[in-house]
């Protein structure tokens, strides 16, 4: 009986492919102003090319255009806010038509640095600003969930405002409006894209949707996408992005936060 050889396998183990350095980030947001800015120091501690370029332009609605919405701002109890775009336009058309708005007026904020911002139009009182604690639409329902009781809600916004707020307002039973103050338009960003970034950061839907506009067959590719709030993570996912790093959350209260803990654990610092 001849004697059975048996052939033992080898098995081999890839290396895990190498992530490539990141080099050159795109914030779709205007360049910070004067020369002191956090994405700044972030450049330079990591030796990146940081281009700013707005992908949205912001154009109000003419108070006379406002009119003819026949909302009257005065008899409401309450505002709703998930940008400050909507807080500028709020307090300019107020302004425009000489609205006074009550000192009793409660704030809702999708996030602090939103809530924050309320600080250029009003004296702020923690006890009438609130805010959601993770950026997300859920956090925000849950506290306006518990002030909801007697409120007329404001909910001021852009012609494409967000359906899930106002389904929830909805479903709570609760009075509102949605008054439109301003308009999103795209900016033209073809020559921008065109230089291929590792990263490009979003912040609001309208910037994703610019994207697509100006790039209707747009490819990802290794492009890694990072998006600010709850309303732009959907519009990148829905877009069929890869969305890669999210922000605002816990270990990622800021976009710069969240760029430099994707950078930690991509890359060394330059030297």
């Amino acid at each position: 009986m001849g004697s059975t050889r048996s052939m033992a396998k080898t098995t081999i183990k890839k290396a895990a492919p190498e992530k490539k350095p990141v080099k050159k980030i795109l914030i779709t947001q205007p360049r910070p102003e004067g020369v002191k800015s956090p994405y700044f120091d972030l450049a330079v501690k990591y030796g990146l090319t940081m281009d700013f370029h707005p992908f949205i332009k912001v154009e109000g609605v003419p108070s006379k255009d406002f009119r003819k919405q026949k909302i009257d701002i005065s008899q409401f109890t309450a505002v709703i806010f998930t940008s400050r775009n909507a807080i500028d336009h709020f307090f300019r058309t107020c302004e425009e038509m000489k609205i006074n708005i009550s000192q009793d007026t409660k704030y809702f904020c999708i996030t602090e640095s939103v809530a924050l911002y309320l600080q250029k139009f009003i004296l702020y009182r923690k006890r009438k600003v609130f805010y959601g604690a993770d950026g997300l639409n859920k956090s925000l329902f849950d506290v306006i969930n518990k002030h909801k009781d007697n409120e007329k809600f404001l909910y001021p916004c852009s012609e494409s405002f967000d359906s899930e707020i106002t389904n929830w307002l909805k479903s709570h039973k609760c009075e509102f409006a949605t008054p439109v103050l301003y308009k999103i338009v795209s900016s033209d960003v073809k020559e921008v894209i065109s230089r291929n970034y590792d990263i490009i950061c979003f912040f609001t839907p309208g910037g994703v949707k610019s994207l697509f506009e100006n790039f209707p067959d747009y490819k990802q590719n290794n492009t890694k996408i990072a998006a600010f709030g709850a309303n732009t993570f959907k519009a990148v996912e829905d877009s069929g992005l890869t969305l890669d790093i999210k922000t605002p959350l816990p270990q990622n209260p800021s976009m710069v936060s969240a760029l430099e803990n994707y950078l930690k654990s991509n890359q060394k610092p330059a030297k």
